[in-house]
């Protein structure tokens, strides 16, 4: 019998540290896609807020305690972040694991703004996308969703797109810190 070894989306890739910014893989526990009914949306905020202590996200928005996270990522949908979702969400919503699609890592440092602005077609400067907020977006030709975190600009991407992530942001690291190394 072969013995197989599960492997991190990242594995053998990050993390990366490049002037003032690093590039880490997170483990966001358990992702799971919610999807309220029609109609269920404010019985599914209720429900997440019994459950786990927090409601389904607005447009833009993350919601957050200390041990889950929900993160809006379209329209009617949100991904629960960290534990197992609780029986009573699926009376409410379509309730999907995605936890081996996603490939999750954080870019932080001084200059994580401006490499993400050589990427994405939209303003992550603190001003505009405060902690707290979420985007579904582009970064190069891949859909991503970002969101800004106390510790920095946490980027989800489709799992197989993993290497890609990494490569692009990756470059975008050296030109800004060969940038502010030339003065």
């Amino acid at each position: 019998m072969v013995d197989l070894t599960a492997l991190t989306p990242c594995n053998g890739i990050l993390p990366l540290s490049k002037g003032d910014v690093t590039l880490s893989e997170v483990d966001p526990g358990r992702i799971t896609a919610l999807m309220p009914f029609r109609g269920q949306r404010a019985a599914l905020t209720e429900a997440l807020q019994a459950a786990h202590g927090l409601r389904f996200p607005e447009p833009g928005q993350v919601t957050a305690t200390e041990t889950a996270t929900c993160v809006w990522t379209a329209r009617d949908q949100a991904f629960l972040m960290g534990p197992a979702p609780d029986d009573s969400l699926a009376q409410h919503a379509s309730v999907t694991d995605q936890s081996d699609a996603w490939a999750v890592v954080l870019l932080a440092g001084l200059d994580a703004e401006e490499v993400l602005a050589r990427l994405v077609p939209i303003d992550l400067r603190p001003a505009a996308f405060p902690e707290g907020a979420a985007a579904r977006t582009l970064l190069q030709h891949m859909t991503v969703t970002i969101c800004r975190r106390p510790e920095g600009l946490q980027i989800m991407a489709f799992r197989s797109m993993a290497r890609t992530l990494a490569h692009d942001i990756g470059d975008a690291m050296a030109a800004v810190a060969g940038r502010r190394a030339a003065g």
